[in-house]
């Protein structure tokens, strides 16, 4: 390299490589799980129709598999090892659960041994860095309330993989911008994700040749938790993964409410979320998941600026927060209006 010159165009070169890899890879592997997938045989609560393979997620594991080895290899972290083995035994418990049908214990005995392992390893909450704001001390609570938000994090992209890459899009779309908000370890795994989602997405959005299924949906969600997790000290990327991930959680959290209200048992399957109900009032499914990652875009795209731009402001947060959350009750409404026309009662 020339004695001056910035070494920033061959790490862009060397990044968008790997992208474009790992995404060829995830593409591969999904195109070989179209072939060897289980089926996902509809039911009455199912958005599609006929039978389709499921286990396109096997790709994305792969892809952010092996550009996180990239990344402790170029970026150092060794403490990232156990919990991407905690990802691969997810992805494995999930898998097995995607053919077989496990008890729903196990798929949570999974998800809280890969949250405690990412909890052990120092992913943690102890301090809110809130832009414009000094960090906000949680003490003991942090670590019932990390592991609390992994938890719902990861059940909520499970909960909403119910149509063609609504939840592989939306966590595209959160990855890039983390990775916008966060260059350095917690932007290259990240950008390992997006990689995987990407190979996978034209196998399944607008007409699915394949789902993710819960190998793809519960690591996801798990991984996008994990990454606001580790953007939460840092005041500029603090609000950009929750923000992003606010349509997601607004859709799970105000149909498990009205569903309690309604006395109706939590754990049965259902097809009352609104994404759902929109679909069954005669949305198209495309528009409805395109709609969503709009949504997502949005509101990570407030976290983003009110990172970059809010520096010494108090009112920064609930303003950027409650931009982010304004176009989703005129959703929830209009969903609303459209199950009503439609003659759609019980939801």
């Amino acid at each position: 390299m020339v004695h001056g010159q910035s070494p920033w165009p061959n790490v862009a070169r060397e990044v968008g490589l790997l992208f474009l890899g790992l995404a060829a890879l995830s593409a591969v592997l999904v195109r070989a799980m179209i072939s060897v997938g289980a089926l996902d045989v509809p039911v009455d609560r199912s958005s599609h129709t006929v039978p389709t393979p499921k286990g396109g997620g096997v790709g994305i594991v792969a892809a952010y598999a092996i550009g996180t080895v990239w990344s402790l290899h170029g970026v150092g972290g060794l403490f990232e090892v156990p919990i991407l083995g905690a990802v691969l035994v997810l992805a494995w418990v999930s898998y097995i659960d995607d053919v077989h049908g496990w008890p729903l214990a196990a798929k949570l005995a999974a998800q809280l041994g890969a949250g405690v392992v990412a909890m052990a390893c120092g992913h943690v909450v102890r301090s809110l860095a809130v832009p414009g704001v000094v960090a906000i001390p949680l003490g003991y609570v942090g670590p019932a309330l990390t592991l609390g938000w992994i938890l719902f994090v990861t059940n909520a992209v499970n909960f909403i993989d119910g149509l063609n890459g609504l939840a592989g899009g939306c966590t595209l779309v959160g990855c890039v911008l983390a990775v916008a908000a966060s260059p350095h370890s917690l932007g290259y795994q990240a950008g390992a994700l997006a990689a995987g989602v990407a190979g996978f997405l034209p196998f399944n959005y607008p007409r699915a040749r394949i789902f993710m299924g819960d190998v793809g949906s519960q690591v996801c969600g798990f991984l996008l938790a994990n990454f606001a997790v580790l953007a939460a000290g840092s005041a500029q990327a603090s609000l950009v993964v929750p923000l992003a991930l606010l349509p997601i959680l607004a859709d799970v959290a105000v149909t498990l409410a009205r569903r309690a209200w309604q006395g109706a048992r939590l754990t049965q399957p259902h097809r009352g979320h609104l994404y759902q109900v929109a679909q069954r009032a005669g949305l198209g499914a495309a528009w409805v998941s395109a709609l969503y990652w709009a949504l997502s875009a949005w509101g990570g795209s407030c976290g983003l600026l009110a990172g970059r731009f809010g520096t010494g402001s108090p009112w920064v947060v609930p303003i950027a927060c409650a931009a982010a959350a304004a176009p989703f009750m005129p959703w929830a409404l209009f969903v609303q209006r459209k199950a009503k026309q439609a003659g759609i009662t019980a939801w």
